[in-house]
């Protein structure tokens, strides 16, 4: 960590200079995955991994390769990997934490499983993304977004919500509190929601790559934005609220996690866009509940290491950047519950679905749902800046917002009722 100590070091770098120290992150994965993927595609046919087509959902007319999710997983851990040999960042940022790559492990060997053996118990999946949240929360990786919710928006004051409900001790270097037992909470209910949305976003041919590459450059953006204008009081705040178990109980290698999540965005941008090179319409591979739930899980944790200040308002700016998959789930609950039927029940009314039936060509919807996605991506970014830089009105970029997801619910709702009728 070679660049800078102090936060008027960061601010002199500007856009261009900053990102020239993390681009290696990026090419490594990219190659990787280009060359990964055909690896794993031919494996995969040549053992019988592959997708067949049905009648009812699948819009494939033949049996595809899985194991995409394999490809991108080395991809993504490759560009990490990277980061450790190559980047120099900010003193002030951490490396990157390995609790991630612990979830990451936990939650792609799991859905590799899926993909493998045709009656894999679907609870193993659950529990390899509890274990991902478990590893996050213990070592304190975005348990601030609670303290942000409870001082910020329900209003309870800071005394209470680090008041210790159990003090320190050996096996546990800080005390439970009731901002760590929330943000368990918070933590845990993103990890399994981002990974199932996700999943279920996946259903035409590179529609969730795609997706998560505008989420990617979005989230990175927000990073960039947030740790160019990192003050000294900002990094003395994240240094007090610092778990001391955080990255081997090292606290000399750094406080804040904003240089990590630019690495983790990159890290999967290039796998993505690697993988995507074959997962474009007409697809030859597929990422599978291995992929589909890895990249769920990625896009939420760069999310999650977004509050690490406790800012409620960066969080929320994340996760509109990552609207899109969040929206689709929304619906498909809204969707089941109001025709009766369970939430385990697959149907064909899921947003690309309906837009596949207007439109007719795959390419097109997919097309069609980048944009979709890319006008989030940029009201995210927007809102964060907003908050950030106060250059413009924060409540318009919210009220936007409001507006596009409470249309696209409305029309999508409306369309899956007819379909249905």
């Amino acid at each position: 960590m070679l660049l800078a100590s102090t936060s008027g070091n960061i601010q002199s770098l500007g856009w261009f200079t900053f990102l020239q120290h993390y681009w290696p992150v990026l090419v490594v994965a990219f190659v990787v995955a280009v060359v990964a993927t055909p690896i794993m595609r031919f494996i995969a046919r040549k053992t019988g991994i592959v997708d067949r087509p049905d009648e009812a959902r699948k819009m494939h007319k033949k049996p595809i390769a899985y194991l995409g999710g394999a490809a991108v997983f080395i991809a993504v851990l490759a560009g990490i990997c990277t980061s450790y040999f190559w980047i120099k960042s900010p003193a002030v940022f951490q490396p990157f934490p390995l609790v991630v790559i612990v979830g990451m492990f936990a939650i792609g060997l799991t859905g590799l499983a899926d993909d493998i053996f045709e009656y894999f118990d679907p609870w193993w999946k659950v529990a390899g993304q509890l274990v991902a949240a478990a590893a996050m929360a213990q070592q304190g990786v975005g348990t601030r977004v609670a303290e942000g919710f409870m001082r910020g928006v329900l209003g309870i004051s800071e005394s209470v919500c680090n008041y210790p409900i159990v003090e320190a001790g050996s096996l546990m270097p800080d005390p439970i509190t009731l901002t760590m037992i929330t943000g368990v909470i918070i933590i845990v209910i993103f990890v399994l929601g981002a990974c199932n949305a996700a999943n279920l976003l996946d259903g035409l041919d590179g529609l969730l790559s795609g997706t998560v590459a505008i989420t990617c450059i979005g989230l990175i953006a927000i990073s960039i934005t947030i740790a160019l204008h990192l003050t000294q009081v900002d990094i003395t705040d994240i240094e007090r609220h610092l778990s001391k178990n955080m990255f081997l109980n090292n606290r000399g290698d750094g406080v804040s996690l904003i240089g990590a999540n630019i690495v983790l965005g990159f890290a999967v941008l290039g796998a993505v866009l690697g993988f995507l090179v074959y997962n474009f319409n007409p697809a030859t591979i597929f990422l599978g509940d291995a992929g589909s739930l890895l990249l769920g899980y990625l896009c939420i944790v760069m999310v999650l290491m977004l509050g690490e200040q406790g800012r409620t308002y960066i969080v929320v700016a994340g996760l509109i950047v990552f609207a899109l998959p969040i929206l689709d789930t929304l619906l498909a609950i809204i969707r089941r519950k109001l025709a009766g039927k369970a939430m385990s029940e697959a149907d064909s009314n899921h947003i690309h679905h309906i837009i596949k039936r207007k439109l007719g060509s795959v390419k097109l919807t997919v097309l069609s749902l980048y944009g979709i996605s890319f006008v989030f991506c940029l009201l995210g970014v927007a809102l964060a800046y907003a908050h950030i830089t106060d250059v413009i009105g924060a409540w318009v970029i919210y009220l936007v917002a409001i507006v596009i997801f409470g249309g696209i619910s409305f029309i999508a709702l409306q369309a899956a009722r007819k379909h249905e009728a």
